[in-house]
């Protein structure tokens, strides 16, 4: 690749231990990066990115991650609706305890796709080659806080400030290892993580920093299989000094992402979100109702053509790409916040592992 120079974009995804070392060797080579997330999984990873983004500008290419959750219809709702002070207020502050933006993910090891058993390679159960959850799922999370809580702005590392971080295994018995590998045993690279032949795999973590003076929180739990009927899962929260703005993933919702609101004070509420969706709203995602529940809140009701599916995102984003790509550069803020996010999913990795 470095050699031939085959295209002028690599396109990189897989094990994620190996991934910032192609990206650095391939702007070294004057070809431009699109990447799946995370471009790295430690506090090495992440010097090798801070060298790869100063060796892509002197070299006039581009370093992009995939980030497919920004298309997402009800996290696209949520942000815009933080952006009308008549019905969100701003946001608050928070606290360590309740957070000013909180996101929180649920997976499955063994789940169906299309039918049929998703069968995972050996390696995706190495936290040295896939990394810890802290590190992995959690790049989509704290992308979303960014840029939901501070759209367009650039944010610097310095603040960035850790609270806490933790991290725990998911515990599975060989029977299970074999059911989503297909695998006869453990391989030896996992020997390091198997005790009373169960493997730990430390993919669930936890942090809770502070980012431009505002409380944040993101969570990733991976279970091993989902009970019968339901799926991998997703909370969020925004609180605004007028309402929240939640989005629940659970059974009430039929396991679909589903944005509620839910106001601080009744009083004159219900016309001001009215106009909110007539206006803002509707100019953007046109068809949208809303329905008042019998908890005083109020469900928004977004048409199925905006809730296109996760494998249609990529097309969005790599969209996006393409026209960076002809520009010749990126959005100003894209790239100090890539090094923001990394920043704050490494920090959030040396925290937990010293605790």
């Amino acid at each position: 690749m470095i050699t031939d120079k085959p295209g002028n974009v690599m396109i990189v995804a897989g094990k994620n231990s190996k991934k910032i070392d192609y990206v650095l060797e391939a702007v070294k080579a004057g070809l431009n990066v699109y990447a799946d997330k995370p471009l790295v999984i430690n506090p090495e990873g992440f010097k090798k990115l801070q060298q790869a983004f100063e060796v892509a500008e002197k070299n006039g290419v581009l370093i992009y991650d995939i980030m497919t959750e920004r298309f997402e219809s009800t996290t696209l709702m949520q942000k815009t609706f933080s952006t009308l002070p008549d019905v969100f207020g701003e946001l608050v502050d928070g606290t360590p305890e309740e957070p000013a933006i909180s996101k929180e993910s649920v997976h499955h090891f063994f789940k169906y796709v299309s039918g049929q058993p998703l069968v995972r390679p050996a390696w995706f159960f190495d936290v040295n080659e896939e990394g810890e959850g802290i590190v992995d799922v959690t790049t989509h999370l704290v992308d979303l806080v960014q840029w939901e809580a501070f759209s367009e702005q650039i944010i610097d590392t310095n603040n960035i400030e850790m609270i806490t971080a933790e991290r725990w295994p998911t515990i599975l018995t060989t029977d299970e290892f074999q059911k989503v590998t297909g695998l006869d045993g453990y391989p030896d690279y996992l020997k390091k993580d198997i005790t009373d032949d169960k493997l730990n795999v430390f993919c669930n973590g936890e942090m809770v920093y502070k980012i431009n003076g505002k409380h944040a929180k993101v969570s990733v739990i991976w279970n091993y299989q989902a009970p019968e009927g339901t799926g991998d899962t997703h909370y969020s929260i925004m609180r605004g000094t007028k309402s929240d703005l939640i989005i629940k993933q659970g059974k009430k919702e039929g396991y679909k992402p589903t944005l509620y609101i839910s106001p601080k004070q009744q009083d004159g509420f219900e016309e001001l979100l009215n106009t909110a969706i007539e206006g803002e709203i509707t100019a953007q995602f046109p068809g949208t109702t809303m329905e008042k529940m019998e908890d005083g809140n109020y469900k928004i009701n977004i048409p199925d053509s905006f809730k296109i599916g996760h494998e249609a995102h990529f097309g969005q984003v790599t969209e996006n790409y393409l026209k960076y790509l002809e520009a010749g550069q990126l959005p100003s803020w894209e790239v100090p916040n890539m090094i923001s996010k990394y920043y704050t999913t490494t920090k959030g990795y040396e925290l937990a592992k010293k605790n």
